[in-house]
C-alpha cells in the first residue's frame, strides 16, 4: 500500500507531461475546453424564440364511430 506501482507512475508521468511540456500542455487543453464552453453558452442563447401563432379553433367534427358526440 505504501509503494507506487507501474500504473501509478504512468499516471504521474502523464500529469507531469501535461503540466510542464510535451505536445499536450494543460493550458492548451483548458483553453480548448473554455472555447467549447463559450460556444455552448452562445448556442444556448441563440435567437429569441419567435411568437408562435395559435391556429384558430375550428369546430370539432364528429366521426361516424363516435355518433353525435362533439369534442
Amino acid at each position: 500500500m505504501g509503494s507506487l506501482g507501474p500504473i501509478h507512475w504512468l499516471i504521474v508521468g502523464a500529469v507531469v507531461l501535461m503540466v510542464f511540456g510535451g505536445k499536450i500542455k494543460l493550458s492548451a487543453v483548458m483553453g480548448d475546453a473554455a472555447q467549447g464552453l463559450r460556444a455552448f453558452r452562445e448556442g444556448l442563447k441563440g435567437d429569441p424564440p419567435a411568437a408562435v401563432e395559435e391556429p384558430a379553433h375550428a369546430p370539432a367534427i364528429a366521426s361516424s364511430r363516435e355518433g353525435s358526440r362533439v369534442r
